[in-house]
């Protein structure tokens, strides 16, 4: 086991999106496997997510600096430095950050690493599957609830 340190991150463990999203996994960095603990910096006028629930993976958030709306279940509540809160998997809770603020919004994300999940997208009427190492993406409009598993 190696201390690891925020400031000495390689590229290797950072994701960067167009508008400036910065993901750090720490909790890939320092070798975890059930959990994955990120640090993510959202620019002001930016999205942390698309908005989604998932079925499996388990979430908690903790806003470390900055302000910011939380799009929750269709609800929106302001955030700010210190609040925190826990999605449990498989309830339907959708949610996003939006940094409404002037600063950046920085949250700390912890949730567990499910080799099966699938993530909603309510706003898209995407599905999005994870599944025996693969993703697959698909439409709500593409699930035929005539189609049946049993044989007879």
């Amino acid at each position: 086991m190696e201390i690891k340190n925020v400031d000495l991150f390689t590229n290797d463990y950072i994701w960067k999106d167009s508008v400036g999203l910065i993901t750090k996994s720490l909790g890939a960095a320092a070798g975890s496997q059930k959990i994955y603990v990120n640090i993510d910096t959202v620019p002001p006028k930016a999205y942390s997510t698309k908005y989604h629930s998932h079925s499996q993976q388990e979430e908690f958030f903790m806003v470390l600096s900055g302000t910011g709306t939380l799009r929750l279940n269709d609800k929106e509540v302001p955030v700010k430095q210190g609040d925190f809160f826990a999605k449990p998997a498989a309830q339907n809770i959708a949610h996003t950050f939006y940094n409404s603020g002037s600063d950046n919004l920085v949250i700390l994300d912890v949730g567990t690493n499910e080799k099966e999940d699938t993530c909603y997208y309510p706003d898209d009427d995407m599905y999005l599957q994870k599944s025996n190492e693969q993703r697959r993406s698909f439409p709500g409009s593409a699930i035929d609830p005539l189609w049946t598993s049993e044989p007879n």
